[in-house]
């Protein structure tokens, strides 16, 4: 298994328009054998899917079918859009157990691999026993900052790795290659990252300085 470089775009204006087409061609210029995964603003994937040949996954789905459910979005939705996974209970856009579930079945169901983030070592198991392809460990207080979930606490990365059923991913002030590779050592099979890139005024270099390419 490849590492994973998942880049969120979130809602930076950065990352917004045609700023996170630039982002997206940028990095699919990249040759690397860490596998890089863009998470764009639903408003983007489409044109994102159309221009890179990069993975696409969505950075929320509503666990919704189609019908009365205005302002929510729909995992068939997005998969037409041309996303091949999603993200489910990020920091910022939380989900009860049961929504998380519901969500993750749906997922499945239209064929999209999901990545339930977690922000403490319980949600994490309870996350893994939904069989998703993967589970993301992300202390809220670290989000956004400049110090490391690997080094402000590496512990609970490991604690992760030991508890989940399926794949971990660690996320949270990611931005060298160093924190890359102490991710990897920890047990981890990637990253999650979203200011250091997004918001570097060179993001291609950004990319290249945490999977470690010249």
């Amino acid at each position: 298994m490849n590492p994973k470089l998942i880049i969120n775009f979130k809602t930076y204006k950065q990352a917004t328009g045609q700023k996170a087409i630039k982002i997206a061609k940028k990095a699919d210029k990249i040759d690397s054998e860490v596998d890089i995964i863009l998470c764009p603003q639903p408003t983007n994937i489409k044109e994102i899917y159309t221009k890179t040949d990069l993975n696409i996954y969505s950075q929320h789905i509503d666990p919704i079918k189609p019908g009365s459910n205005t302002g929510h979005i729909l995992p068939l939705s997005i998969k037409k859009a041309g996303a091949t996974g999603t993200l489910l209970n990020h920091s910022e856009k939380n989900m009860t157990l049961k929504k998380i579930e519901n969500a993750n079945q749906l997922a499945k169901k239209h064929g999209l691999k999901t990545v339930i983030c977690a922000n403490n070592i319980k949600t994490i198991k309870a996350a893994s026993n939904l069989n998703p392809d993967y589970v993301a460990i992300e202390p809220p207080e670290l989000i956004g900052g400049d110090v490391s979930v690997t080094s402000a606490d590496p512990q609970i990365i490991t604690e992760a790795v030991e508890v989940s059923e399926v794949p971990v991913l660690c996320g949270a002030g990611v931005s060298n290659n160093e924190d890359f590779q102490k991710a990897l050592e920890l047990g981890a099979k990637g990253v999650l990252v979203a200011s250091a890139i997004t918001k570097s005024k060179k993001p291609k270099k950004a990319i290249k300085k945490i999977i470690g390419e010249n």
